[in-house]
C-alpha cells in the first residue's frame, strides 16, 4: 500500500501518485504538495514560519 507523505513546506497530506519530489545534495528527500510550495522554499527561500498562508494550513491540517 502506498504511504502518505506531507508537505515539507506547508504541512499538507500528499496522496500517493501526486506531489514533487527533491533530493539534495545530502540525501534529505523533500516532498511538496505543489509548484506554489516548491518555489516558496527552493527558488524564492522563504521560510514558511513567516508566512500566514502556511500557518493556517499547518493549523487547519493538524
Amino acid at each position: 500500500m502506498p504511504k502518505m507523505r506531507t508537505c515539507s513546506y506547508c504541512g499538507r497530506p500528499i496522496e500517493p501518485g501526486t506531489g514533487i519530489m527533491f533530493v539534495t545534495r545530502r540525501g534529505d528527500v523533500l516532498w511538496f504538495c505543489s509548484s506554489k510550495c516548491y518555489k516558496n522554499y527552493l527558488k524564492l527561500r522563504r521560510k514558511p514560519s513567516k508566512l500566514a498562508w502556511v500557518k493556517k494550513s499547518k493549523a487547519s491540517w493538524k
